[in-house]
């Protein structure tokens, strides 16, 4: 029997914290000032990643040599994931809360879109 899309979600989480642990990174009760450490650092990581996926593909309208490297798009998109799941857990959000968040995050964007995101309101989104 193969895994449920929840389950394999719930599966990244726990190779995720296993690799943070390995390097060092305790996730589970950090204080805030560790929090904010934590996140930025993260954070930055994402921007690095990013910056290599936007370097996969040819953006560059002037140069003719470019060609879109699909393979390592994919790459720093699952990269991107690593840090993503990391800073959920440092804000103490499991697989399920994550899940549950977007749902909800989900519901609310179609909202907007249904009523033409004609204002923007963040209390839409208070509720998550």
């Amino acid at each position: 029997m193969s895994e449920s899309p929840k389950d394999k979600f719930e599966e990244l989480f726990r190779m995720q914290q296993s690799l943070n642990e390995r390097i060092g990174v305790h996730t589970t009760g950090m204080s805030e000032e560790d929090q904010t450490k934590w996140l930025l650092n993260y954070s930055r990581a994402m921007n690095q990643e990013m910056a290599e996926l936007i370097d996969s593909v040819p953006w560059k309208w002037w140069a003719k040599y470019q060609k879109f490297d699909t393979q390592n798009a994919k790459v720093e998109v699952v990269d991107l994931f690593h840090f993503l799941i990391s800073m959920a857990q440092v804000l103490g959000m499991s697989a399920d809360d994550v899940f549950n968040a977007y749902v909800k995050k989900n519901e609310v964007n179609f909202k907007r879109q249904d009523s033409g995101y004609i204002v923007k309101d963040e209390a839409d989104s208070r509720h998550i």
